[in-house]
């Protein structure tokens, strides 16, 4: 018995595979859980902020002062006793710039409302034009209060005392501090016990040695970076300062100290210092034109900073891309305020390191790189197809 030929205008339907069905499966539900454990994640950060904080930050200041600890022990001094001299400098210069800071930090708080009168009588003549929707707001406002109903009672709630609830916050301040000290002391004496931890994790003798090339090398990238930046924002505080007191700007200290700090937050940090000294120095100057000279030799420090010092110090290889970091700033500032703000670019330099030594995470630091760094990467890769992207 003959097979009757298959007309040529009919389908033929193939069974769908069973293991590519399978492996799709696998891929969402490996994706649902991904999905699901970032969102407890950022729920724990947030809700366990307290604890995560101090934790964290200990770890930053101990990756900072890692390679001074490294440095010393080549020549002889033990990790413990190089451990326990810096947090003791570190905290030292905390305590010394926290009383030098804390007079005129109080001075500027409590004189805020006569500064802000000052700065409203100097911007005068360009408030003009703004006069008109000003009017109009008010008159809008009084509209609303004036509608209410004449029986309808106001509830205004009194808020808690302020003196308990500035204890209180010194009290949290204080316990946080002293466990990001007290932390870094520690992880700075242990030496090379969490290597060895992570080593004996491992089976064989290949996986050992990759994952002791890969934490090292880790740790030394950002050690560096930590070290480094943290040096070029104390130097450009330190020309800040000076240049504002040559200009005669009052409480220049507080301004380079400012500066220093605010650094950490990359394009954020310099715009809100400028703003800061802007309005302090059209208050303090006679002539509009003098007071522009602080901001104007602020914009100038920054400048030099972010594109000559900064690239030719730490490499462009560590460099973020400007979407990243603002992102970053501003999910960090959302979780944890102001700290987590300042945190937000080595915690994405950290993780930007992390992802650049595993083959499945690289095009997540690919996204995080910045543009001169993935074209070097993408002339790299004309060269040579089979190369993984570093």
């Amino acid at each position: 018995m003959k097979a009757e030929p298959i007309a040529s205008g009919a389908s033929v339907t193939e069974s769908p595979d069973p293991r590519a069905s399978a492996r799709a499966d696998m891929r969402l539900t490996r994706s649902l859980v991904i999905g699901i454990f970032i969102l407890l994640t950022i729920a724990a950060l947030y809700f366990a902020r307290d604890f995560f904080m101090p934790v964290i930050l200990a770890f930053l200041l101990a990756l900072t002062l890692t390679p001074i600890v490294r440095f010393l022990r080549k020549h002889g001094v033990p990790e413990v006793v190089s451990a326990t001299l810096l947090v003791l400098l570190s905290i030292f210069v905390f305590v010394v710039a926290g009383y030098l800071l804390s007079g005129p930090v109080i001075d500027l708080i409590n004189n805020s409302y006569s500064i802000g009168q000052q700065l409203t009588e100097r911007l005068a003549p360009f408030k003009r034009p703004l006069e008109r929707v000003m009017d109009l707001a008010h008159q809008l406002e009084a509209l609303t209060e004036t509608s209410q109903e004449p029986g309808v009672q106001r509830v205004a709630v009194a808020p808690s005392g302020v003196l308990s609830t500035a204890a209180s916050n010194i009290l949290e301040a204080g316990t946080s501090i002293t466990i990001v000290f007290v932390l870094s002391l520690f992880l700075l004496a242990s030496g090379t016990l969490f290597y060895e931890k992570i080593v004996q994790s491992f089976t064989s003798m290949t996986q050992k040695k990759r994952a002791l090339r890969v934490v090292y090398d880790v740790e030394h990238e950002i050690s560096h970076y930590l070290l480094t930046v943290a040096l070029i924002n104390a130097g450009l505080g330190t020309v800040i300062g000076l240049g504002l007191w040559g200009l005669g700007m009052p409480t220049p200290l507080v301004w380079g100290a400012a500066a220093a700090l605010l650094n950490f937050l990359p394009y954020v940090g310099a715009l809100m210092t400028v703003l800061l000294v802007a309005i302090i120095a059209l208050i303090s100057f006679d002539t509009i034109a003098y007071a522009l000279l602080a901001p104007a030799f602020v914009v100038l420090c920054d400048i030099v900073e972010g594109q000559f010092v900064t690239p030719t110090v730490v490499g462009r290889r560590l460099e973020i891309n400007a979407v990243a970091i603002l992102i970053a700033i501003a999910f960090w500032s959302w979780l944890w305020g102001f700290v987590g703000a300042l945190m937000a670019v080595p915690l994405l330099v950290v993780i930007k390191v992390f992802c650049d030594h595993f083959e499945g995470l690289s095009h997540v630091g690919n996204f995080l790189a910045a543009q001169q760094s993935m074209a070097v990467i993408d002339d790299d890769s004309n060269d040579n197809d089979q190369r993984s992207i570093p």
